[in-house]
């Protein structure tokens, strides 16, 4: 495999040091840059094209998430793997609606990152056993409607109508086939996907596609089995898998 080209995104200049020093132990990982911003991180992930950008969820200007979601909708093959002490739901879920691959926590252990990244770099996904718990949960909760009660807006505000439209867009479906298949109006359509878009906060209608693909869970699909960062950490990874990695 090539050398997997790194960008480290962390406002903290010792945490950025040692996680380069313990890449630079590793011969296929390169890191190639280092962000302390959101805007420094969009701005050397166009020039720099990194494999997988190391994202932290607070930076000095700007949030990770904000970054991964720039990046993502620039660069659609740069893998993003949130690394943070946060262990809080709302930063996990706004993650994954911006398109981060996976999200582990900075007090696993060494290796575990090492792994992580080449895991992401061969097109996987990763979330570590607390988080992969974490998202479960938001997801049983979506399940019977609760919701979540901060943070962006989840599929479960949306209308029956609107659900019943989310996975014709990850189809590929345009609004006339929407509409076609619905007994809706074109226009109904468009209205309804404009406001599924602003209340998912979603600029483009790909990004709400790749959102249904990675929120889209079912063990009778096919799709990528979400790998938490210790096989051995228990069985809850078996039953949870996201459609398109």
């Amino acid at each position: 495999m090539a050398t997997i080209r790194v960008l480290l995104v962390d406002e903290h200049p010792l945490f950025r040091l040692g996680v380069a020093t313990l890449l630079s132990t590793t011969s296929d990982i390169k890191v190639v840059g280092e962000a302390e911003s959101k805007s420094e991180a969009i701005q050397l992930a166009d020039r720099l094209a990194p494999d997988v950008v190391i994202m932290d969820v607070q930076l000095r200007s700007g949030t990770g998430i904000e970054a991964c979601r720039e990046i993502r909708s620039r660069r659609p093959q740069t893998r993003i793997l949130m690394l943070t002490a946060i262990q809080d739901e709302e930063a996990l879920v706004s993650s994954l609606l911006a398109g981060a691959s996976g999200y582990v926590l900075k007090n696993g252990e060494p290796a575990q990152l090492i792994d992580a990244i080449g895991t992401l770099a061969r097109g996987g996904s990763l979330l570590d056993p607390i988080t992969t718990r974490t998202l479960l949960e938001w997801m049983r909760r979506e399940n019977t409607g609760s919701g979540c009660s901060s943070g962006p807006d989840p599929p479960a505000s949306l209308s029956t109508y609107q659900r019943r439209i989310l996975p014709l867009i990850a189809e590929g479906n345009t609004n006339r086939q929407i509409a076609s298949r619905l007994s809706l109006s074109e226009h109904t359509v468009k209205t309804y996907v404009s406001d599924i878009l602003h209340k998912l906060d979603l600029a483009r209608r790909s990004e709400l596609a790749a959102l249904i693909a990675r929120l889209q869970y079912s063990a009778d699909e096919p799709g990528t089995a979400v790998q938490t960062a210790n096989p051995r950490a228990g069985g809850e990874h078996e039953a949870l898998r996201v459609l398109g990695g």
